[in-house]
Protein backbone atom coordinates (compact mmCIF):
# COMPACT_ATOMS: atom_id res chain seq x y z
CA UNK A 1 0.00 0.00 0.00
CA UNK A 2 1.51 3.27 -1.02
CA UNK A 3 -0.22 5.79 1.53
CA UNK A 4 2.28 8.29 1.19
CA UNK A 5 0.30 11.38 -0.15
CA UNK A 6 -2.36 10.71 2.44
CA UNK A 7 0.63 11.85 5.12
CA UNK A 8 1.76 14.44 2.97
CA UNK A 9 -2.28 15.99 3.13
CA UNK A 10 -1.88 16.43 6.79
CA UNK A 11 1.53 17.73 7.59
CA UNK A 12 2.77 21.45 6.30
CA UNK A 13 5.12 21.36 3.39
CA UNK A 14 7.23 24.22 3.86
CA UNK A 15 9.34 26.43 6.75
CA UNK A 16 7.28 29.75 6.66
CA UNK A 17 9.75 31.93 5.51
CA UNK A 18 13.76 31.40 5.21
CA UNK A 19 15.24 30.95 8.88
CA UNK A 20 18.65 30.92 7.64
CA UNK A 21 18.02 34.14 6.87
CA UNK A 22 17.03 35.04 10.77
CA UNK A 23 19.63 35.92 13.35
CA UNK A 24 20.66 33.73 16.17
CA UNK A 25 19.15 36.07 18.86
CA UNK A 26 15.81 35.79 16.69
CA UNK A 27 15.93 31.70 16.66
CA UNK A 28 16.37 31.87 20.33
CA UNK A 29 13.53 34.67 20.84
CA UNK A 30 10.98 32.58 18.36
CA UNK A 31 12.14 29.08 20.50
CA UNK A 32 11.92 30.52 23.85
CA UNK A 33 7.93 29.54 24.36
CA UNK A 34 9.85 26.12 24.20
CA UNK A 35 12.66 25.94 26.15
CA UNK A 36 12.55 24.43 29.21
CA UNK A 37 13.61 26.84 31.95
CA UNK A 38 17.21 25.74 33.54
CA UNK A 39 15.75 25.82 37.15
CA UNK A 40 12.97 23.26 36.00
CA UNK A 41 13.38 19.43 37.22
CA UNK A 42 12.32 19.12 33.63
CA UNK A 43 15.90 20.48 31.98
CA UNK A 44 17.64 17.27 33.65
CA UNK A 45 16.93 14.56 32.38
CA UNK A 46 16.46 10.47 33.76
CA UNK A 47 15.55 7.02 31.90
CA UNK A 48 12.59 5.56 33.16
CA UNK A 49 14.31 3.57 35.57
CA UNK A 50 17.14 6.37 36.77
CA UNK A 51 19.77 4.19 35.27
CA UNK A 52 21.40 6.64 33.48
CA UNK A 53 20.96 10.70 33.81
CA UNK A 54 22.32 13.71 32.24
CA UNK A 55 22.17 17.86 32.13
CA UNK A 56 21.70 18.42 28.58
CA UNK A 57 23.03 22.08 27.56
CA UNK A 58 19.46 22.89 26.52
CA UNK A 59 16.36 20.67 26.14
CA UNK A 60 13.33 22.17 23.88
CA UNK A 61 9.85 20.68 23.65
CA UNK A 62 8.35 21.66 20.57
CA UNK A 63 4.83 21.67 19.98
CA UNK A 64 4.91 22.08 15.89
CA UNK A 65 7.33 21.58 13.01
CA UNK A 66 8.50 25.00 12.34
CA UNK A 67 9.90 24.73 16.09
CA UNK A 68 11.59 21.44 15.05
CA UNK A 69 12.89 23.05 12.18
CA UNK A 70 14.88 26.25 14.39
CA UNK A 71 16.10 23.73 16.81
CA UNK A 72 18.25 22.39 13.99
CA UNK A 73 19.01 25.56 12.14
CA UNK A 74 20.50 26.43 15.60
CA UNK A 75 22.08 23.48 16.38
CA UNK A 76 23.48 23.56 12.99
CA UNK A 77 25.35 27.37 13.63
CA UNK A 78 26.17 26.30 17.37
CA UNK A 79 28.02 23.21 16.08
CA UNK A 80 25.84 21.19 18.49
CA UNK A 81 24.13 18.00 18.60
CA UNK A 82 20.56 17.23 18.39
CA UNK A 83 19.25 14.22 20.41
CA UNK A 84 15.56 13.16 20.46
CA UNK A 85 14.22 12.00 23.40
CA UNK A 86 10.43 10.68 23.42
CA UNK A 87 9.53 9.45 27.00
CA UNK A 88 13.22 8.31 28.07
CA UNK A 89 11.86 4.54 28.45
CA UNK A 90 15.24 2.75 27.06
CA UNK A 91 17.83 1.64 30.10
CA UNK A 92 20.60 2.43 28.52
CA UNK A 93 21.77 5.65 27.72
CA UNK A 94 20.72 5.98 24.39
CA UNK A 95 18.63 8.68 24.94
CA UNK A 96 21.59 11.10 26.82
CA UNK A 97 23.07 13.77 25.40
CA UNK A 98 25.28 16.89 26.81
CA UNK A 99 24.44 19.27 24.03
CA UNK A 100 20.53 19.87 23.00
CA UNK A 101 17.52 17.76 23.81
CA UNK A 102 14.52 17.91 22.13
CA UNK A 103 11.48 16.39 23.46
CA UNK A 104 8.69 14.90 21.75
CA UNK A 105 6.23 15.04 24.24
CA UNK A 106 4.37 17.85 22.97
CA UNK A 107 3.98 16.63 19.54
CA UNK A 108 1.28 13.97 20.82
CA UNK A 109 -1.77 13.76 18.51
CA UNK A 110 -3.77 11.28 16.85
CA UNK A 111 -4.15 13.13 13.34
CA UNK A 112 -6.21 10.62 10.79
CA UNK A 113 -8.38 7.63 11.04
CA UNK A 114 -9.37 5.35 8.46
CA UNK A 115 -11.06 2.12 9.86
CA UNK A 116 -12.06 0.79 6.18
CA UNK A 117 -8.74 0.48 5.31
CA UNK A 118 -7.11 0.32 8.65
CA UNK A 119 -4.73 2.49 8.99
CA UNK A 120 -4.10 5.54 11.00
CA UNK A 121 -1.71 8.84 11.17
CA UNK A 122 -0.27 9.71 14.36
CA UNK A 123 2.50 12.18 15.62
CA UNK A 124 5.85 10.55 16.54
CA UNK A 125 5.87 11.99 20.38
CA UNK A 126 2.10 10.31 21.02
CA UNK A 127 1.96 7.74 23.83
CA UNK A 128 1.25 4.21 22.93
CA UNK A 129 -0.94 4.37 25.94
CA UNK A 130 -2.77 7.25 24.78
CA UNK A 131 -2.65 6.15 20.67
CA UNK A 132 -4.46 3.12 21.95
CA UNK A 133 -6.67 5.28 24.60
CA UNK A 134 -8.09 6.68 20.97
CA UNK A 135 -8.26 4.26 19.28
CA UNK A 136 -10.71 2.28 21.33
CA UNK A 137 -12.71 5.27 20.62
CA UNK A 138 -12.92 3.92 17.28
CA UNK A 139 -13.31 0.31 17.68
CA UNK A 140 -9.34 0.01 16.35
CA UNK A 141 -6.23 -1.44 18.36
CA UNK A 142 -2.71 -2.23 17.18
CA UNK A 143 -2.03 -5.51 15.64
CA UNK A 144 0.57 -6.17 19.12
CA UNK A 145 2.34 -4.50 22.13
CA UNK A 146 5.84 -4.50 24.36
CA UNK A 147 5.43 -4.98 27.67
CA UNK A 148 4.87 -1.72 28.23
CA UNK A 149 3.02 1.37 26.42
CA UNK A 150 4.40 3.79 27.92
CA UNK A 151 6.65 5.13 25.21
CA UNK A 152 6.40 7.57 22.41
CA UNK A 153 5.46 6.10 19.07
CA UNK A 154 8.99 7.65 17.66
CA UNK A 155 10.88 5.40 20.07
CA UNK A 156 9.34 2.15 19.60
CA UNK A 157 10.24 2.04 15.44
CA UNK A 158 13.40 3.78 16.24
CA UNK A 159 14.69 0.78 18.50
CA UNK A 160 12.45 -2.64 17.08
CA UNK A 161 10.53 -2.53 19.46
CA UNK A 162 8.71 -5.92 19.72
CA UNK A 163 5.92 -7.77 21.86
CA UNK A 164 5.97 -11.59 21.58
CA UNK A 165 4.22 -14.30 19.23
CA UNK A 166 6.17 -16.09 16.30
CA UNK A 167 4.32 -14.83 13.34
CA UNK A 168 4.48 -11.03 14.79
CA UNK A 169 6.71 -8.95 13.46
CA UNK A 170 8.46 -6.27 15.65
CA UNK A 171 5.81 -3.04 16.26
CA UNK A 172 7.90 -1.38 13.40
CA UNK A 173 7.02 -3.20 10.67
CA UNK A 174 3.56 -2.19 10.73
CA UNK A 175 4.46 1.32 9.68
CA UNK A 176 3.33 1.91 6.32
CA UNK A 177 4.96 5.55 5.94
CA UNK A 178 6.90 7.94 7.74
CA UNK A 179 7.59 11.94 7.60
CA UNK A 180 11.09 12.78 8.48
CA UNK A 181 12.45 15.91 9.50
CA UNK A 182 16.42 15.80 8.39
CA UNK A 183 19.28 17.68 9.91
CA UNK A 184 18.89 20.35 7.14
CA UNK A 185 15.32 21.10 7.81
CA UNK A 186 13.83 18.92 4.96
CA UNK A 187 10.58 17.68 5.37
CA UNK A 188 10.81 14.04 3.32
CA UNK A 189 8.47 10.99 2.91
CA UNK A 190 9.65 7.69 3.05
CA UNK A 191 7.80 3.73 2.72
CA UNK A 192 8.64 0.31 0.86
CA UNK A 193 7.67 2.15 -1.94
CA UNK A 194 9.24 5.67 -1.54
CA UNK A 195 12.49 6.10 -0.08
CA UNK A 196 12.81 2.84 0.54
CA UNK A 197 16.26 2.71 1.66
CA UNK A 198 15.81 5.69 4.46
CA UNK A 199 12.76 4.22 5.21
CA UNK A 200 14.44 1.02 6.44
CA UNK A 201 17.26 2.82 8.29
CA UNK A 202 14.66 5.00 10.23
CA UNK A 203 13.13 1.85 11.29
CA UNK A 204 15.57 0.88 13.93
CA UNK A 205 17.22 4.12 12.88
CA UNK A 206 18.28 4.87 16.79
CA UNK A 207 16.92 8.64 15.71
CA UNK A 208 19.67 9.11 13.42
CA UNK A 209 18.04 9.29 10.51
CA UNK A 210 16.08 12.31 11.49
CA UNK A 211 13.28 13.44 13.57
CA UNK A 212 10.05 11.02 13.10
CA UNK A 213 7.05 13.79 13.02
CA UNK A 214 4.87 11.23 11.37
CA UNK A 215 3.66 8.18 11.61
CA UNK A 216 1.38 5.71 9.21
CA UNK A 217 0.65 2.86 10.64
CA UNK A 218 -1.75 -0.21 10.37
CA UNK A 219 -4.22 -1.16 13.11
CA UNK A 220 -7.32 -3.95 12.88
CA UNK A 221 -10.43 -3.53 14.93
CA UNK A 222 -10.19 -3.90 18.43
CA UNK A 223 -9.96 -7.50 19.49
CA UNK A 224 -10.05 -9.79 23.42
CA UNK A 225 -7.16 -11.91 24.04
CA UNK A 226 -7.88 -15.07 26.71
CA UNK A 227 -4.78 -15.69 28.28
CA UNK A 228 -4.13 -19.13 30.26
CA UNK A 229 -1.07 -19.26 32.51
CA UNK A 230 0.66 -21.86 34.13
CA UNK A 231 3.61 -23.31 35.52
CA UNK A 232 5.37 -25.93 34.28
CA UNK A 233 9.06 -27.59 34.98
CA UNK A 234 12.13 -26.18 32.78
CA UNK A 235 13.04 -29.69 31.42
CA UNK A 236 9.38 -30.13 30.09
CA UNK A 237 9.81 -26.44 28.61
CA UNK A 238 12.78 -27.46 27.00
CA UNK A 239 11.53 -30.91 25.31
CA UNK A 240 8.61 -28.98 24.23
CA UNK A 241 9.78 -25.91 23.25
CA UNK A 242 8.71 -25.68 19.80
CA UNK A 243 4.82 -27.02 20.19
CA UNK A 244 4.67 -24.57 23.28
CA UNK A 245 5.92 -21.18 21.07
CA UNK A 246 3.27 -22.25 18.54
CA UNK A 247 0.18 -23.14 20.68
CA UNK A 248 -0.87 -20.06 20.65
CA UNK A 249 -0.70 -17.05 19.17
CA UNK A 250 1.18 -14.95 21.51
CA UNK A 251 3.58 -16.71 24.11
CA UNK A 252 6.02 -15.27 26.79
CA UNK A 253 7.71 -17.56 28.88
CA UNK A 254 8.85 -16.20 32.24
CA UNK A 255 11.61 -18.59 33.39
CA UNK A 256 12.87 -18.89 37.28
CA UNK A 257 15.83 -21.06 37.25
CA UNK A 258 15.76 -21.10 41.40
CA UNK A 259 12.84 -22.75 41.29
CA UNK A 260 13.78 -25.08 37.66
CA UNK A 261 10.16 -23.66 36.43
CA UNK A 262 8.65 -21.78 33.41
CA UNK A 263 5.71 -19.75 34.04
CA UNK A 264 3.50 -20.23 30.17
CA UNK A 265 1.52 -17.65 29.02
CA UNK A 266 -0.26 -18.23 25.88
CA UNK A 267 -2.97 -15.78 24.27
CA UNK A 268 -5.20 -16.17 21.71
CA UNK A 269 -7.57 -13.71 20.13
CA UNK A 270 -10.98 -14.76 21.62
CA UNK A 271 -14.81 -13.67 21.08
CA UNK A 272 -15.33 -14.56 25.15
CA UNK A 273 -16.43 -11.91 27.02
CA UNK A 274 -14.01 -10.14 29.52
CA UNK A 275 -13.42 -12.03 32.46
CA UNK A 276 -10.63 -9.84 34.47
CA UNK A 277 -8.66 -11.54 37.73
CA UNK A 278 -10.63 -11.03 40.96
CA UNK A 279 -9.70 -7.36 42.51
CA UNK A 280 -9.61 -8.33 45.61
CA UNK A 281 -7.07 -11.55 44.54
CA UNK A 282 -5.09 -9.15 42.78
CA UNK A 283 -4.27 -6.88 45.72
CA UNK A 284 -3.21 -9.45 47.92
CA UNK A 285 -1.47 -10.75 45.51
CA UNK A 286 0.36 -6.97 44.73
CA UNK A 287 1.22 -6.82 48.57
CA UNK A 288 2.66 -10.01 48.34
CA UNK A 289 4.33 -9.98 45.36
CA UNK A 290 4.94 -6.38 44.76
CA UNK A 291 5.79 -4.54 48.23
CA UNK A 292 6.92 -7.58 50.14
CA UNK A 293 9.30 -8.69 47.87
CA UNK A 294 10.52 -5.15 47.34
CA UNK A 295 11.39 -5.18 50.73
CA UNK A 296 13.41 -8.47 50.38
CA UNK A 297 14.91 -7.22 47.42
CA UNK A 298 16.28 -4.33 49.63
CA UNK A 299 17.55 -6.74 51.94
CA UNK A 300 19.30 -8.57 49.59
CA UNK A 301 21.56 -5.64 48.55
CA UNK A 302 23.25 -6.99 52.47
CA UNK A 303 22.29 -10.78 52.04
CA UNK A 304 22.79 -11.60 48.85
CA UNK A 305 21.88 -15.10 49.57
CA UNK A 306 18.42 -13.88 50.15
CA UNK A 307 17.51 -13.22 46.04
CA UNK A 308 17.95 -16.82 45.24
CA UNK A 309 15.07 -17.79 48.25
CA UNK A 310 13.04 -14.52 46.81
CA UNK A 311 12.80 -15.60 43.83
CA UNK A 312 11.70 -19.36 44.91
CA UNK A 313 9.20 -17.29 46.33
CA UNK A 314 7.81 -15.58 43.83
CA UNK A 315 7.90 -18.62 41.45
CA UNK A 316 5.09 -20.04 43.70
CA UNK A 317 3.37 -17.07 44.65
CA UNK A 318 2.39 -17.19 41.11
CA UNK A 319 2.75 -21.02 40.01
CA UNK A 320 -1.22 -21.22 40.43
CA UNK A 321 -2.86 -22.12 37.10
CA UNK A 322 -4.65 -18.83 35.96
CA UNK A 323 -7.07 -17.72 33.09
CA UNK A 324 -8.38 -14.16 32.29
CA UNK A 325 -9.75 -12.38 29.15
CA UNK A 326 -9.45 -8.84 28.29
CA UNK A 327 -9.20 -5.95 25.75
CA UNK A 328 -5.85 -7.12 24.06
CA UNK A 329 -3.61 -4.35 25.44
CA UNK A 330 -4.27 -5.25 29.15
CA UNK A 331 -3.16 -8.47 27.91
CA UNK A 332 -0.16 -7.99 26.28
CA UNK A 333 1.15 -5.46 28.06
CA UNK A 334 3.44 -6.98 31.44
CA UNK A 335 4.15 -6.11 34.96
CA UNK A 336 8.13 -4.36 34.68
CA UNK A 337 7.63 -4.64 39.11
CA UNK A 338 10.32 -2.26 39.99
CA UNK A 339 13.07 0.44 38.10
CA UNK A 340 15.74 -2.08 36.97
CA UNK A 341 18.84 -2.61 35.12
CA UNK A 342 18.17 -5.53 32.45
CA UNK A 343 19.08 -6.27 29.01
CA UNK A 344 18.15 -8.31 25.96
CA UNK A 345 19.48 -10.20 23.59
CA UNK A 346 17.73 -12.03 20.46
CA UNK A 347 19.00 -15.10 18.97
CA UNK A 348 18.14 -17.28 15.96
CA UNK A 349 15.24 -19.51 17.24
CA UNK A 350 16.66 -22.01 16.34
CA UNK A 351 19.47 -22.06 18.54
CA UNK A 352 17.16 -21.80 21.38
CA UNK A 353 17.14 -24.89 23.40
CA UNK A 354 20.92 -25.09 22.79
CA UNK A 355 21.10 -21.55 24.55
CA UNK A 356 18.91 -22.51 27.23
CA UNK A 357 20.94 -25.25 28.16
CA UNK A 358 23.61 -23.25 28.22
CA UNK A 359 21.98 -20.46 30.28
CA UNK A 360 21.23 -22.96 32.89
CA UNK A 361 24.58 -24.49 33.53
CA UNK A 362 25.65 -20.87 33.87
CA UNK A 363 23.59 -19.47 36.00
CA UNK A 364 23.42 -22.55 38.24
CA UNK A 365 27.12 -21.42 39.32
CA UNK A 366 27.59 -17.90 38.48
CA UNK A 367 26.70 -16.92 42.34
CA UNK A 368 29.92 -18.64 43.47
CA UNK A 369 31.86 -17.30 40.94
CA UNK A 370 34.63 -14.51 41.38
CA UNK A 371 32.42 -11.33 41.34
CA UNK A 372 29.24 -13.49 40.87
CA UNK A 373 26.35 -12.55 41.26
CA UNK A 374 22.92 -13.68 42.39
CA UNK A 375 20.35 -13.31 39.74
CA UNK A 376 17.18 -11.74 39.75
CA UNK A 377 13.93 -13.39 38.62
CA UNK A 378 12.35 -13.75 36.15
CA UNK A 379 14.30 -15.08 33.12
CA UNK A 380 12.13 -13.39 29.72
CA UNK A 381 11.62 -15.34 26.79
CA UNK A 382 9.41 -13.79 23.77
CA UNK A 383 9.57 -14.96 19.78
CA UNK A 384 8.72 -12.91 16.46
CA UNK A 385 8.91 -13.51 12.78
CA UNK A 386 11.62 -12.88 10.53
CA UNK A 387 11.81 -8.72 9.22
CA UNK A 388 13.01 -7.17 6.83
CA UNK A 389 14.25 -4.12 9.14
CA UNK A 390 18.23 -3.27 8.52
CA UNK A 391 19.41 -2.58 11.78
CA UNK A 392 16.24 -4.88 13.25
CA UNK A 393 17.55 -7.89 15.53
CA UNK A 394 15.16 -10.10 14.26
CA UNK A 395 15.86 -9.09 10.43
CA UNK A 396 16.40 -12.52 8.44
CA UNK A 397 15.46 -15.24 11.30
CA UNK A 398 13.07 -16.00 13.34
CA UNK A 399 13.94 -14.78 16.94
CA UNK A 400 13.57 -15.77 20.52
CA UNK A 401 14.17 -12.96 22.34
CA UNK A 402 15.97 -13.79 26.10
CA UNK A 403 15.81 -10.98 28.81
CA UNK A 404 17.42 -10.70 32.22
CA UNK A 405 17.22 -8.11 34.82
CA UNK A 406 18.53 -6.62 37.93
CA UNK A 407 16.29 -5.28 39.79
CA UNK A 408 16.76 -1.63 42.05
CA UNK A 409 14.72 -1.88 45.24
CA UNK A 410 13.57 1.82 46.50
CA UNK A 411 15.96 2.76 43.28
CA UNK A 412 19.30 2.44 45.20
CA UNK A 413 22.26 0.85 43.33
CA UNK A 414 22.77 -2.92 42.81
CA UNK A 415 25.29 -4.93 41.32
CA UNK A 416 24.87 -6.01 37.89
CA UNK A 417 27.50 -5.35 35.28
CA UNK A 418 29.44 -8.64 35.71
CA UNK A 419 26.64 -10.51 35.56
CA UNK A 420 25.21 -8.87 32.23
CA UNK A 421 28.95 -8.91 30.69
CA UNK A 422 28.98 -12.70 31.25
CA UNK A 423 25.57 -13.38 29.84
CA UNK A 424 26.11 -11.39 26.94
CA UNK A 425 29.40 -13.29 26.15
CA UNK A 426 26.95 -16.36 26.16
CA UNK A 427 24.58 -14.88 23.89
CA UNK A 428 26.83 -13.58 21.20
CA UNK A 429 28.32 -17.47 20.97
CA UNK A 430 24.70 -17.78 19.94
CA UNK A 431 24.62 -15.10 17.37
CA UNK A 432 22.80 -13.02 19.71
CA UNK A 433 21.99 -8.79 18.68
CA UNK A 434 21.61 -6.78 21.32
CA UNK A 435 18.12 -5.16 21.31
CA UNK A 436 19.03 -1.65 21.09
CA UNK A 437 17.47 0.23 23.40
CA UNK A 438 19.47 -1.36 26.18
CA UNK A 439 22.69 -1.88 27.60
CA UNK A 440 25.22 -3.35 25.06
CA UNK A 441 29.57 -3.54 24.66
CA UNK A 442 29.08 -4.25 20.62
CA UNK A 443 30.61 -1.38 18.25
CA UNK A 444 30.67 -1.70 14.09
CA UNK A 445 32.89 -4.22 14.34
CA UNK A 446 30.72 -7.04 15.84
CA UNK A 447 27.77 -4.87 14.37
CA UNK A 448 29.17 -5.84 10.52
CA UNK A 449 29.15 -8.79 11.12
CA UNK A 450 25.48 -9.51 12.53
CA UNK A 451 23.75 -7.49 10.20
CA UNK A 452 24.31 -7.83 6.59
CA UNK A 453 22.81 -4.31 5.80
CA UNK A 454 24.79 -2.66 8.66
CA UNK A 455 27.14 -0.35 5.82
CA UNK A 456 24.14 0.39 4.23
CA UNK A 457 22.48 1.86 7.27
CA UNK A 458 25.57 3.47 7.93
CA UNK A 459 25.88 4.68 4.19
CA UNK A 460 22.09 6.12 4.27
CA UNK A 461 22.78 7.53 7.98
CA UNK A 462 26.12 9.79 6.54
CA UNK A 463 24.02 11.04 3.47
CA UNK A 464 20.82 12.91 5.28
CA UNK A 465 23.28 13.41 8.77
CA UNK A 466 26.56 14.36 7.14
CA UNK A 467 27.91 16.70 10.08
CA UNK A 468 26.40 14.46 12.69
CA UNK A 469 24.01 16.58 14.24
CA UNK A 470 21.88 14.30 15.50
CA UNK A 471 24.34 11.60 16.82
CA UNK A 472 24.48 11.15 20.71
CA UNK A 473 27.25 9.47 22.80
CA UNK A 474 25.33 6.02 21.96
CA UNK A 475 25.29 6.48 18.63
CA UNK A 476 28.67 7.45 18.18
CA UNK A 477 29.89 5.07 20.19
CA UNK A 478 27.88 2.15 18.89
CA UNK A 479 27.60 2.94 15.45
CA UNK A 480 30.57 4.74 14.88
CA UNK A 481 33.24 3.01 16.99
CA UNK A 482 34.28 6.54 18.83
CA UNK A 483 35.92 5.44 22.00
CA UNK A 484 36.92 7.64 25.17
CA UNK A 485 36.03 9.32 27.83
CA UNK A 486 33.49 11.53 26.00
CA UNK A 487 31.37 8.54 24.64
CA UNK A 488 31.68 6.33 27.43
CA UNK A 489 28.37 5.45 29.19
CA UNK A 490 29.56 6.25 32.55
CA UNK A 491 29.63 9.64 31.83
CA UNK A 492 26.34 9.63 32.46
CA UNK A 493 26.09 7.53 35.53
CA UNK A 494 25.40 9.16 38.69
CA UNK A 495 28.03 6.56 40.37
CA UNK A 496 30.81 6.60 38.28
CA UNK A 497 33.68 4.19 37.75
CA UNK A 498 36.57 5.09 36.00
CA UNK A 499 36.81 5.23 32.45
CA UNK A 500 38.40 1.50 30.63
CA UNK A 501 39.09 1.59 27.70
CA UNK A 502 38.65 -2.25 27.67
CA UNK A 503 35.29 -1.89 28.34
CA UNK A 504 34.33 0.05 25.36
CA UNK A 505 33.13 -1.94 22.29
Amino acid sequence: MNATPVVQHHLAQNASGNIKELSTSAIYNLLSPCIVPAHSPRARFSNWSRTFHCSPLIVFEPSNLEQCRLIFQLAQREHRTVRIVGEGLSPSDLACTSDFMLRTTRMNKLRVVDPEKQFVVCDGGIRLEDLERELATHQLALRNLGSISMQAMGGVITTATHGTGIEFKVLGDDVLSLSLLLADGTLVYCSRYENEDLFKATLCGLGSTGLVVSVQIRVEPAFRLRESQETRPFDEILDNLDDIVHQAQHVRLWWYPQNKSVRVCSADRTVEPERPESSSKSSITTFLTHHLVELFLFLARFWPLLAYYIARYVAWMESAPKVVVGESGSILRADCRFAQHTTEWAIPYEHAKACLLHLREWLETEPYSPNGTYPNFPIELRFSAPDDIWLSPAFGRRTCWIGIIQFKPYGLPVRYQELFRRFEVIMTSFEGRPHWAKPHHLGPSQLHKLYPHFDDFVRVVERVDPMGMLRNENVRRHIFGERGPATDPRVFKLHKAPYNPALSP
